[in-house]
């Protein structure tokens, strides 16, 4: 049986507006002695079924990404650094096109795309992306809703109140089959693209199946100053494997 090549895609590529004025992006502010990005990163390089991982950085950013990842990651040669794009599937599509250039793509060729800003993934979460991802092409980290959710199609008053127990709250990592990712993107009208917020939805839109893995409560995205505290907090729990 051929091996199957796996990457990792670690999307660094926001500009951290929500937690206000800050001098960089998020990604690059620290917790535990770190910036985020560094433990995020830390989590992809151990693991050994990662044939390379590929960063995904605001053009003025590669470099200083690139010399923190010397800095601090033993493992750096086996990360690339590369240009995003202008949103985030076009960034992802960036990944797989670099993939392609450098390294092949073929039909098994999986890609776990995950935020940078999610530094508390665990060794479970990533291998269990990358198992759901072979057997099924498609899979989505996702935490039961405990919170009842709320549609309003106006933004003014309530349309509809769902089952809570079939919601679930994503996460990432997403994890794909790279090639069939890219055709049913490059498939969809430029009104369709207008409506994606995440990768997954590209695949839900042409009825491919997804399927779900497990996340964990503390896998959380630092998007707030609140969310750094919360973050100093579960490193200095050493709660996180």
């Amino acid at each position: 049986m051929e091996k199957t090549n796996v990457y990792g895609v670690v999307l660094a590529g926001g500009k951290g507006t929500r937690m206000g004025n800050v001098e960089k992006p998020k990604q690059f502010m620290e917790v535990g002695g770190k910036p985020i990005i560094i433990h995020t990163l830390e989590k992809f390089v151990v693991n050994p079924q990662f044939e390379r991982v590929i960063v995904l950085s605001p053009k003025q950013w590669i470099t200083y990404t690139q010399d923190i990842i010397k800095k601090y990651i033993l493992l750096s040669d086996k990360i690339d650094v590369i240009e995003g794009g202008a949103t985030r599937n076009d960034t992802i599509m960036n990944a797989i096109s670099h993939i392609e250039k450098f390294y092949g793509l073929d039909e098994e060729t999986i890609i776990v795309t995950h935020d940078s800003v999610r530094p508390f993934v665990t060794h479970r979460i990533l291998e269990d992306n990358i198992h759901y991802a072979k057997e099924y092409g498609a899979c989505d980290t996702v935490i039961p809703a405990t919170d009842t959710i709320v549609e309003s199609m106006d933004n003014q008053k309530i349309s509809n109140i769902p089952d809570r127990s079939k919601m679930y709250q994503g996460q990432t990592p997403q994890s794909f089959h790279a090639k069939r990712l890219r055709e049913v993107f490059d498939e969809l009208s430029e009104e369709e693209k207008t409506i994606l917020t995440d990768a997954c939805k590209i695949l839900v839109l042409k009825g491919d199946a997804i399927h779900l893995v497990e996340g964990e409560v503390f896998n959380i995205k630092i998007t707030y100053p609140y969310d750094l505290r919360v973050a100093e907090s579960i490193l200095g729990g050493n709660g996180v494997c």
